[in-house]
């Protein structure tokens, strides 16, 4: 339950950061258009990415043991920066979601976007199978670890894409993603800690 749980935490965060792929899920969310098939392919995308990433790298910690510390070290490297991004994002603000400006898509027009904002996005795999993957060699469940990283990606996309509705007043205003950028960067720089403790 430990790694499930820490899969999820640090999974549900590194998602959180609001990138080209989030805004559009939102966007989709907020005009109601193909937002099951949007969220969908999000969420199965992630849940791939990870199982390669929590699959490969305990093969390769398991053969190269020294990884492991090299790669919590640049773990929680990488963490500190992406906090610092989201700090400097909170500080800078002028973000606000803008869902106007165009017709109704089709839904191969959508799920072409997604997969495009998805897949070509080198954060993803950054978060997903280096981030991701070089973590969960510290846990001896990685399985769990896994699940509970995919369980995030799930409940993230499908909770943004239908309650799109409900934040849209809010993610108008650059308060409320200042806020976001905050709370982001606090996570992850308290799981950098971690991983360095």
């Amino acid at each position: 339950m430990a790694a499930y749980l820490a899969g999820f935490a640090l999974g549900f965060s590194l998602i959180l950061a609001i990138g080209a792929q989030n805004a559009f899920v939102l966007r989709q969310g907020i005009r109601r258009e193909h937002v099951f098939a949007t969220c969908l392919t999000c969420a199965v995308s992630d849940a791939f990415l990870i199982a390669a990433g929590v699959a490969g790298f305990g093969a390769l910690a398991e053969a190269v043991p020294e990884l492991e510390t090299v790669m919590r070290y640049g773990g929680a490297a990488f963490l500190v920066w992406y906090g610092l991004r989201s700090f400097r994002a909170a500080w800078r603000g002028g973000e606000a979601l803008d869902a106007s400006g165009r017709a109704r898509a089709s839904l191969r027009g959508v799920l072409g976007t997604v997969l495009l904002l998805t897949w070509l996005n080198p954060h993803v795999y950054l978060d997903t199978v280096v981030l991701l993957g070089s973590i969960s060699a510290q846990y001896d469940d990685r399985l769990a670890f896994a699940l509970g990283a995919m369980s995030a990606s799930f409940v993230f996309f499908f909770s943004l894409g239908y309650g799109a509705r409900l934040l849209a007043p809010l993610f108008a205003r650059p308060g409320a993603w200042r806020v976001l950028d905050v709370l982001v960067g606090a996570v992850m720089w308290a799981i950098a800690l971690k991983l360095v403790w």
